[in-house]
């Protein structure tokens, strides 16, 4: 693979500064966020008034913790606009969730905020590898969904070329990939092993592919998928992280030097780690619910956000920033099998491990009896004997026994027998009978 190592000096100033000039930053922005928050939003003065907090009561990073969190839940009880910080005539642009799970949540950008969501997209490139003149095939939803609009509009930015894919399609996205010679892809990682099957299909040979990095986000995916990736397509893939509630894609990102973990913009978003439990700050380097809040957003502010992720801080290497671990996990995708936690990556890590089965899978729920059960269903890898399908399912469930502390059940099919996903993957499928 091609050493993308970006130019020290192309690197914005914030990005090595120094952890002091990074601080006073932060908490200078975060008492104007915090006042802009309370004197605008009807939502945020009653919180701060009710947990008995007021902006003036930061005095330094830490009295962060004494202001109270924001939910989801908030977010839908204030549909469609009651969090917007500005006049509505002054929103430049809005998106939403899908809503297919509840009440939609909604969130607004000003001018001001989409320019600073398109620098810290174009920061995020960079620190992947590409430079202004490569062409990215962005292969993310378009639509109410911030990643496609979110992506392109820091991309165009930063001055790249953009091919506006969206997902689907994958027959055009191999030929687009190959006839517009991209340099980087952005897309979700389970997609981007439908376009590796694409390839398979007709007969190229990926690792001949113009791809230099693949830009991957959406969903949380482990360092072996990484592995097999970059293996496939000869190129680079790091991680990217954001969420609309905080601003979109363009949060956090790996830098492809080193690709240890994702470093936050923290000049704009400010991280902390809580116990999931307890909503109690921990300390950098312990395991817990990652929460945010916006240090420059106008439109949407966001106070002490709750993401459910889980992941730890750690102290910044290719930048001054502090890095936040890949994902394991949501706190509300964990799976509680017989006392045990399970996170869909967890089988994910031990699927890699038989190169006999392809990467993709799907877990189901069953309670045939008193009990629940997990059903595991992979499939062959392109090129294999239907013959070893009863021995790949035998060392999947002992890896997985072995592994992850439970027993499984598992459903190996012929190539092309687990839904392929058009975008964001869905792992778990819960067929348990409804209390």
């Amino acid at each position: 693979m091609k050493d993308l190592t970006p130019r020290r000096e192309d690197l914005d100033p914030i990005e090595i500064a120094s952890r002091d000039e990074i601080g006073a930053l932060q908490l200078n922005r975060m008492k104007w966020s915090l006042r802009h928050a309370y004197d605008n939003v009807p939502f945020y003065r009653q919180k701060f008034d009710e947990a008995g907090v007021h902006p003036d009561d930061l005095k330094s990073l830490s009295d962060l913790s004494k202001f109270p969190f924001t939910v989801k839940q908030d977010l839908r009880d204030n549909y469609p606009f009651g969090l917007f910080a500005v006049p509505r005539e002054q929103i430049a642009r809005i998106h939403a969730s899908s809503g297919t799970t509840g009440q939609p949540t909604v969130v607004g950008y000003t001018a001001s905020d989409l320019k600073m969501w398109g620098s810290v997209v174009g920061r995020s490139l960079r620190a992947s590898g590409l430079r202004p003149g490569d062409v990215l095939h962005n292969a993310y939803g378009y639509g109410l969904f911030t990643g496609g609009m979110g992506v392109h509009g820091g991309a165009e930015q930063y001055g790249l070329t953009v091919v506006p894919v969206s997902g689907g399609m994958t027959q055009r996205q191999v030929r687009l990939i190959e006839d517009f010679r991209a340099d980087g892809i952005t897309v979700t990682p389970s997609y981007a092993l439908s376009i590796l099957d694409e390839y398979a299909r007709k007969g190229r040979d990926p690792r001949e592919s113009p791809l230099k990095v693949g830009i991957f986000g959406a969903e949380p995916w482990t360092n072996a998928m990484r592995l097999e990736i970059e293996a496939a397509f000869d190129m680079h893939a790091v991680d990217i992280y954001g969420l609309s509630e905080v601003i979109g894609p363009g949060v956090a990102n790996e830098c492809v030097e080193t690709k240890d973990g994702l470093h936050v913009w923290e000049d704009h978003f400010y991280p902390e780690i809580i116990n999931p439990t307890t909503g109690e700050v921990v300390e950098d380097g312990e395991m817990g619910e990652l929460v945010f809040t916006s240090l420059t957003k106008e439109g949407f502010p966001i106070i002490r956000y709750r993401t459910r992720d889980l992941t730890r801080l750690l102290p910044g290497t290719a930048r001054s920033m502090r890095r936040m671990e890949k994902i394991t996990g949501r706190s509300d995708d964990m799976i509680i099998l017989r006392g045990v936690n399970i996170f869909p990556t967890q089988i994910e890590e031990q699927l890699m491990e038989v190169p006999e089965l392809s990467p993709h899978f799907q877990i189901e729920l069953v309670r045939p009896g008193r009990m629940d059960e997990m059903h595991v269903h992979v499939e062959l890898a392109e090129g294999q004997s239907t013959d070893i399908q009863a021995d790949a399912a035998h060392r999947l469930k002992g890896l997985v026994k072995s592994h992850v502390g439970v027993t499984v059940k598992v459903n190996v099919t012929e190539p092309g027998g687990v839904e392929r996903s058009q975008g964001k993957a869905v792992r778990i499928i819960d067929n348990r009978p409804k209390e």
